[in-house]
């Protein structure tokens, strides 16, 4: 088996350990090898050696929230305007452009299909390795319903973008269930509150009821797979608690007592700070309509607090972008952010070993250790130091392996 070396490195582990400067990675195959503080001593005369020249080596970091078929900030338009080809192609283009970023592995929570991630596991495009939950699950004017409040058509189920379908009772919600399943999406998401990019709902309001939340659960856990919930408020998310979902997404309006609900639970809180930066930032020039940046700024406004009530509740916090569009090039402004609580250790962890185990594969990803697969960055500086590195990611990011394959390597 092919083996190759990266020697002087400053080696970020991501497992919680200090530093270890001047460090080895030996990679066999896919997989990391060996972790050496110092050289690696002799090595055979064909060995492929990379000198990381005192620059930073880092486990390739992970999203556990983004939606690569969301090609437009107006997610909702951008389904009436498209053909379902292209909505293909533009998000082949996010995709690539998510493994710049350094991002070497992804979750899709609304939109993409298991053949997104069947192409890049079989090579066919560039990216990360890609989760999926297939269609997201609304109810009738829930998030996820992209019609507006004067249009009285059916929903329409599309077959590419922010797929989505609007599906009320129990009977409903365990077929829906059941078919995302069937086509083997590897977790279920759900609209469970209003969201700030919908048109017909606000935040701080409750989507579905307790029954229809747990029959989605159930068959998730019947088949070895887990839900995900986007909601804000404390009803939401005490609902999805009470129902078994495994991951709340966003969370913005949480108080202390929905944060011990999910630490008592050992749920995951997946913050997605950056996204709402850049579309109160960008949003008008990019034609998001006035009342959704009114909503995106509510929860805004709310992020930096949420965050710090869960993080001192002890939940378990990931890392996501929920970025949309043209924006998705600023994957790396969340751990800037998260940063602002967490430190920015606390936000490199969530961003690689709490995101492992949110995607089930902390056996495999997240950090760099012997057995793990080789999916590594080398940045030029220091994270620690200076966490809004990952932002310049064209220059920055000196080299990406994915699975022990060289992408990209400008040193």
């Amino acid at each position: 088996m092919d083996i190759s070396v990266l020697i002087n490195g400053r080696i970020i582990d991501c497992t919680g350990a200090d530093p270890v400067e001047n460090g080895s990675v030996i990679i066999e195959g896919k997989r990391i090898k060996e972790v050496i503080s110092g050289s690696p001593g002799r090595l055979p005369d064909d060995c492929p050696v990379i000198d990381c020249q005192g620059n930073t080596l880092l486990p390739g970091l992970i999203d556990a929230h983004v939606h690569i078929g969301s090609v437009d900030p107006t997610f909702t338009d951008q389904q009436r305007r498209y053909f379902t080809s292209l909505l293909i192609i533009k998000s082949l283009k996010i995709i690539k452009e998510t493994l710049d970023q350094g991002f070497t592995t992804v979750r899709d929570v609304g939109g993409a299909d298991p053949g997104f991630r069947q192409a890049i596991a079989d090579s066919l495009i560039p990216g990360p390795r890609l989760f999926v939950c297939g269609r997201m699950l609304s109810q009738t004017g829930g998030h996820a319903d992209g019609r507006l409040p004067t249009e009285t058509h059916r929903p329409v189920e599309h077959a590419a973008g922010t797929m989505s379908g609007v599906y009320d009772g129990v009977d409903a919600v365990r077929w829906a269930s059941r078919e995302q399943l069937r086509q083997g999406v590897d977790h279920l998401k759900v609209m469970a509150g209003g969201g700030a990019m919908s048109p017909a709902d606000e935040i701080d309001t409750a989507q579905y009821s307790i029954d229809e939340l747990k029959a989605i659960v159930f068959e998730a856990e019947n088949a070895g797979k887990y839900v995900a919930a986007h909601c804000y408020s404390d009803r939401s998310i005490k609902n999805c608690i009470h129902s078994g979902v495994r991951t709340i997404e966003h969370g913005n309006l949480m108080t202390e007592s929905s944060a011990r609900a999910i630490r008592e639970a050992g749920a995951y809180l997946v913050p997605t700070m950056v996204t709402y930066e850049m579309i109160s930032k960008l949003g008008r020039s990019f034609g998001v309509p006035e009342n959704n940046i009114r909503k995106i700024d509510q929860a805004r406004e709310k992020a930096v607090e949420s965050l710090e009530i869960a993080f001192k509740a002890g939940v378990k916090i990931g890392s996501g972008s929920d970025l949309l569009g043209p924006m998705q090039i600023y994957k790396g402004g969340e751990l800037e952010l998260q940063a602002q609580v967490m430190g920015a250790k606390g936000a490199l962890l969530a961003a690689t070993r709490t995101n492992s185990e949110i995607v089930r594969q902390e056996n495999n990803l997240g950090t760099i250790e012997p057995g793990k697969l080789a999916d590594l960055i080398l940045v030029k500086g220091d994270p620690l130091k200076d966490i809004g590195i990952f932002k310049e990611y064209e220059s920055s990011l000196l080299l990406i392996i994915q699975d022990g394959r060289i992408y990209k390597n400008i040193l």
